[in-house]
C-alpha cells in the first residue's frame, strides 16, 4: 500500500493517503477544504487517482473537503452510515469491510467524541480519528459526546487490537505523527495505565474547555459533506480558504 500522511496547519488536521499499487486508485481519510489542493499534487505526484474520501465523524474545526473532490475528480464520499447524510455515496458499516483496489478498510464503530464516530483499520494501522489521540482523546461535550461510551470505544475495541498496531489519529497539536496501541495503553493520561471509567469520566468533567470557535459553521457544513458558509467572519476565513502552504506530515 502506497501510504502518506499530511497536515493541514490551521486546524492540525492529519490527511492520509491510501494508494493501491496496483490499480492506482487511492483513498483521502480526512481530507480538508482548504488543502485540497495539495491533497491533489500529492495524488499526481504518486501517480494515483483518488476513488474515494473517508471521514472519520462529522468534523467541528474544519470543512471536509468530500464535496468539493467530488466535484473536481469523480470521486465518491464515504463517511459513516450512522449519520444518515444523503450526500454520502457510501454509508461505512461495522463488519461491511471498505474496499479499494487492493486496500480493505475495517470500520469500528467509536462513539463517544460524536456518537457516529468510526476508526478505521487497514493491515498494521489504525485511523483513529479523534476517539484516540496520541497521549489523549477527543472531548465529549458537544455533538451527542458521551464519556462512558468513548472509554468503552477506546478500552474494549480500540485497545483490543494488536500491541503493534499503528495508531495514526486525526489531529496532533504538538508535532507528534504516530503512536502505538501498546504506547496508549500503557501511557495515555487520559484512558492508559488501567484507568477506570469513574477516573476517566473525571478527567473528562474537569476539563472546562472553551466553545468551540468554528462548530456552528463545521458541523453543518460537514453534514452537507462539505459546504463552507458564505457568511463567515473574516477571523474564520482562513478556516475555508484555499491555503498558499499546507505542508506535509
Amino acid at each position: 500500500m502506497i501510504f502518506r500522511q499530511l497536515i493541514e496547519p490551521v486546524s492540525s488536521t492529519y490527511t492520509y493517503v491510501l494508494g493501491c499499487p496496483e490499480t492506482g486508485n487511492a483513498i483521502l481519510v480526512d481530507p480538508v477544504v482548504n488543502s485540497m489542493d495539495r491533497d491533489l499534487q500529492v495524488l499526481q505526484s504518486l501517480g494515483l487517482r483518488l476513488a474515494c474520501t473517508l471521514d472519520t465523524h462529522i468534523h467541528a474545526d474544519h470543512i471536509t473537503a468530500a464535496l468539493e473532490l467530488k466535484k473536481r475528480t469523480g470521486s465518491r464520499i464515504a463517511a459513516p452510515a450512522f449519520d444518515r447524510l444523503p450526500c454520502t455515496d457510501v454509508g461505512v458499516e461495522e463488519g461491511r469491510p471498505l474496499q479499494v483496489g487492493s486496500i480493505v478498510l475495517d470500520g469500528l464503530h467509536t462513539p463517544g467524541h460524536t456518537d457516529g464516530h468510526f476508526a478505521y483499520r487497514v493491515g498494521e494501522r489504525v485511523f483513529t480519528g479523534d476517539a484516540l489521540l496520541i497521549d489523549g482523546c477527543g472531548r465529549t461535550d458537544f455533538q451527542n459526546g458521551d464519556a462512558q461510551a468513548l472509554y468503552r470505544s477506546v478500552t474494549q475495541k480500540l485497545f483490543t487490537l494488536p500491541d503493534e498496531t499503528l495508531v495514526y489519529p486525526a489531529h496532533d497539536y504538538s508535532g507528534r505523527h504516530v503512536s502505538s496501541i501498546a504506547q496508549e495503553k500503557a501511557r495515555n493520561p487520559r484512558l492508559g495505565g488501567g484507568k477506570t471509567l469513574a477516573e476517566f469520566q473525571r478527567i473528562m468533567a474537569s476539563l472546562d474547555l472553551p466553545y468551540p470557535k468554528f462548530i456552528d459553521h463545521a458541523v453543518p457544513g460537514n453534514r452537507g459533506c462539505g459546504v463552507c458558509p458564505d457568511d463567515l467572519p473574516q477571523a474564520l476565513q482562513k478556516y475555508c480558504a484555499p491555503m498558499a502552504e499546507s505542508p506535509q506530515g
